[in-house]
């Protein structure tokens, strides 16, 4: 296909396009003439690569160079790419060390040592999860270390999850990108699902028993029901 063709099927703009092809996170197209170039599924799939790991996941143009680099380095195991990719995408601790970060950090290791789990203690993984419990106990919340199980266990299973889902592509590069989507795209899905949780919990715990069953789009009256459906009042309400 031509750039514009790119363009259209993934919605990035041509200029944009060409950006990206000159910082290196997109190879550069096929020349099939002095002044034509075509591209094909492989730069629409890395295309689409690029703009989750930018507009989901927020990382820079050079943290996307790295984590692209590390998906097409064919010499290093699967393991070792797939760790590095996660070590770009971890949040990183910002602010100068006190008490509740080394607690925090000795709360970490201590998890990893008695879970078992093989992993670096001072990768950027673990320190972000120190770096959320510190902030915790400076706002009047460090008991909440006392979840850390429960909330491992959960991620074991989302993690064999996301592993399984990547699993599916039976090309190395397709089970990074998997991985490297999966990640980004997953934390937003499960950021989103603990949401709704959150709503149904408190409307179970604290709620007037006044409402039962999901609150539906049809019921809810917005936007989109089926015509006849969940309408208010008005002139039309009655039609």
């Amino acid at each position: 296909m031509r750039i514009g063709e790119l363009s259209r099927r993934t919605g990035v703009s041509v200029p944009t396009i060409k950006y990206y092809v000159r910082e290196g996170l997109l190879p550069a197209g096929r020349l099939s003439s002095p002044n034509q170039a075509s591209y094909d599924a492989s730069h629409e799939r890395r295309l689409r690569l690029v703009r989750a790991l930018l507009d989901v996941g927020g990382l820079s143009v050079a943290a996307i160079r790295e984590v692209l680099d590390a998906v097409d380095d064919t010499e290093r195991p699967v393991h070792k790419v797939l760790g590095e990719a996660a070590d770009r995408l971890a949040a990183r601790h910002v602010g100068e060390p006190d008490a509740a970060l080394d607690a925090a950090r000795a709360a970490v290791a201590d998890l990893v040592e008695r879970r078992g789990w093989r992993v670096n203690v001072k990768s950027p993984q673990a320190e972000a999860l120190a770096g959320a419990l510190a902030a915790l106990e400076r706002v009047g919340h460090g008991t909440f270390v006392e979840l850390l199980d429960d909330y491992a266990d959960a991620a074991e299973q989302v993690a064999a999850v996301d592993l399984a889902y990547a699993a599916r592509s039976a090309r190395r590069e397709g089970l990074v990108e998997s991985a490297v989507v999966g990640t980004v795209l997953g934390d937003a899905l499960l950021t989103a699902l603990r949401r709704l949780a959150h709503v149904d919990a408190s409307a179970r715990a604290y709620g007037d028993g006044g409402q039962e069953g999901p609150v539906t789009r049809e019921a809810s009256g917005e936007p989109g029901a089926p015509d006849g459906e969940g309408r208010g009042s008005g002139p039309d309400a009655a039609a």
